[in-house]
């Protein structure tokens, strides 16, 4: 899954927004810094003129292209939500259902004056738990509305079975966005530490506890997840498909984490005769499992109270909802502001009715000609990538014809499903907030536990029609274009070709390469995880990708925050790659025609470059650009756009690169992989 985007010609049908795109097309000359030179930092060049210009609004952690496409499209969606939640749709039908979430949310004085009650029957429970059976019926119920504890559990595709799905094991339960930021002793990390266990007591003193109380009982519940973060996973080694596919038997399960009573958990979120599970993670299992019979209780109950109101924070009263966000967005990410409740209502609606609400919105901005003229562009990209395969010198025939034969096979989606979920067994009160949205989150899992013995929907997307951005799935070995990014700056009808190319065309070229990624090239062309490499193929291939890492590894989040090469290196090279195969798109374009003409004193391939560095714009705050480093398997735009051009001699060429300056790499440090 990736940021990254690009998509039709001058001959596409323009995408109709209520809210249209600045007057701006192809490249922005407004945007330039003309203190910078290209061949010295692209990205500064192309983009210093808007990075002057423009400034974070209060309530992102990020402003950029993305941003940008998003709040044109949530003016659309909050027409759309207003309207629903004042229609007089059928009873029971999707738009109904769409307009109550969305009114429950907005009603803050109902949300107000039910205050705990709807945590009432949990905190209960909670209280009463006395054995280890109990224990993990919680979590069975913690985890059936979406709420963080002690591990996770989904259904998916089998990774060496793409036709099954199986019901999956995986660590989780942890409070921060990840284990290193409770092993890591930075100031930073220290200083994190303890506005989390501050943020953790205060829920606890809104829920009732005495402060003193409250206090102690959030260094409990730190200390446990603590625990947990000491047995995971980092997040490159999760990156190893084989280093996470361990399928056992249900007996098999128990022998490994015997201290969970997995009976009272299956009963709990309605499986029964599962005979095998995937367990992503055994060495946290096994921990977990001493954990559930070495630790009291009663340390039980606090750690899963404070998860309880974590996760319920942001649908309670507004004293809950503020220290959510104090800590999460403020200290977490440096957001400055709480955004309008509308746009966080939104939020939710398109994670809870995501497909009915997405429904609504593509009815208003994209058209079926819009989708067959995207189709067209995708398999122009896609054609340009089979050449670039063919003409490997480093890749041996039997590999070749196997990577050929996985790009055939690759599934494209463009736009909008064509089969939209059904919503009908869902209940929506438009008088209760956080119980619809447990209720949401308990129709997707239980839809989840449906797939278990069906057939594989391949039909089925992972993202919502507004949605911007885009994604490969090697399981499903497919790419993904939701409506939402269909737009400028990522394609531009009114744009020329070089720009919208060099735009949408890469982000096209960025998913098709990702099945060819380090990750994704474990998989073959029907999406199982099997070696499809000559031994010699895979050191050529290994060798190059190292160069990738290294590459990266030298670069910086912020100062004094290194990049981590290995955990980028999957979009690293889809973005090295997807330049590649949308500028040779691009040649191929043009060939047999007259040569097109300079606009605005640049070449068409100037133009490819220029579209691709705007479409990258972007503002990130310290918080978020630390955060990010630990977590996000992105590099940072600025990185994203000089890394790779400075590996293409057909940028160096194009602006005239001095040899082996910034923006021209020494041809022995060059990853040339596609």
């Amino acid at each position: 899954m990736t940021r990254v985007a690009r998509l039709l010609l001058a001959s596409f049908l323009p995408i109709l927004l209520a809210a249209q795109a600045p007057e701006q097309h192809g490249v922005r000359r407004a945007d330039f810094d003309g203190a910078t030179a290209p061949d010295r930092d692209f990205y500064q060049y192309a983009n210093g003129g808007w990075l002057k210009a423009n400034a974070i609004p209060g309530d992102r952690a990020t402003w950029d292209a993305f941003d940008e496409v998003e709040e044109r499209n949530n003016a659309v969606l909050r027409q759309i939500l207003e309207d629903a939640a004042k229609s007089h749709a059928p009873e029971g039908t999707t738009p109904r259902k769409v307009g109550a979430f969305f009114a429950a949310g907005m009603d803050t004085q109902a949300i107000a004056k039910a205050g705990l009650t709807p945590l009432k029957s949990a905190l209960a429970r909670l209280e009463g738990l006395k054995d280890a059976r109990a224990l993990a019926g919680e979590l069975g119920r913690f985890h059936q509305v979406g709420l963080k504890a002690a591990f996770g559990f989904s259904v998916g595709q089998d990774d060496k079975d793409s036709t099954a799905t199986i019901a999956q094991l995986e660590q989780d339960g942890l409070g921060l966005p990840d284990r290193d930021y409770y092993l890591k002793d930075d100031e930073a990390a220290r200083g994190i530490r303890t506005a989390y266990k501050d943020y953790l007591g205060s829920l606890l003193v809104l829920a009732g506890e005495p402060a003193a109380l409250a206090r102690a009982h959030a260094h409990l519940t730190f200390d446990l997840e603590k625990r947990l973060a000491q047995a995971s996973m980092t997040a490159v080694e999760r990156r190893d498909p084989q280093a996470t596919y361990h399928k056992l038997t249900s007996a098999e399960l128990r022998a490994l984490a015997p201290g969970l009573n997995w009976d009272a958990y299956f009963a709990a979120i309605g499986l029964s005769g599962q005979g095998t599970f995937l367990v992503r993670q055994p060495r946290f299992l096994q921990e977990l499992s001493a954990m559930a019979q070495d630790i009291p209780m009663g340390q039980w109950k606090i750690y899963l109270k404070a998860h309880l109101l974590d996760g319920s924070a942001p649908f309670l009263g507004e004293a809950f909802e503020q220290a959510h966000f104090a800590f999460h967005d403020t200290t977490l990410a440096g957001t400055r502001e709480m955004g309008p409740r509308w746009k966080r209502v939104l939020r939710e609606t398109d994670h809870a009715l995501g497909e009915g609400l997405g429904q609504m919105y593509v009815g208003r901005t994209f058209s079926a000609r819009a989708k067959a003229r995207a189709q067209a562009l995708v398999d122009k990209v896609r054609a340009a990538l089979g050449d670039r395969i063919r003409g490997l010198d480093w890749m041996s025939a039997p590999t070749r014809a196997a990577a050929l034969r996985k790009l055939d096979a690759v599934m494209v989606k463009i736009g909008y499903p064509d089969h939209w979920r059904d919503y009908s067994a869902l209940q929506v009160d438009p008088k209760g907030y956080l119980a619809n949205v447990n209720r949401a989150a308990a129709f997707e899992f239980q839809r989840g536990l449906a797939k278990l013995g069906r057939p594989v929907d391949r039909a089925e997307w992972d993202m919502t029609a507004p949605t911007v951005n885009a994604y490969y799935n090697p399981l499903l070995n497919e790419i993904v274009f939701p409506a939402g990014i269909l737009q400028p700056p990522f394609f531009d009808a009114r744009a020329d070709d070089a720009v919208n190319y060099g735009a949408i065309g890469m982000i096209i070229g960025h998913e098709l390469t990702h099945g060819f990624d380090d990750q994704g090239c474990q998989y073959d062309a029907e999406g199982n995880l099997k070696d499809w490499w000559t031994e010699a193929d895979r050191k050529a291939y290994a060798a190059r990708t190292g160069l990738v890492v290294r590459q990266f590894d030298l670069l910086e989040a912020v100062p004094g925050v290194p990049l981590n090469g290995s955990l980028t290196l999957g979009e690293n090279i889809a973005d090295l790659g997807g330049l590649k195969v949308a500028y040779a798109a691009l040649e191929k374009s043009m060939e047999g025609q007259p040569r097109p003409g300079p606009i605005d004193g640049f070449t068409p391939e100037q133009r490819f470059f220029l579209g691709f560095a705007q479409s990258w714009h972007a503002l990130v705050r310290e918080e978020t650009a630390r955060m990010k480093a630990v977590v996000d398997p992105h590099s940072p735009p600025r990185a994203r756009v000089n890394a790779p051009l400075a590996n293409l001699p057909e940028f160096a060429a194009a602006f005239g690169c001095k040899e082996e300056g910034p923006m021209n790499r020494p041809l022995a440090l060059r990853p040339a992989i596609w």
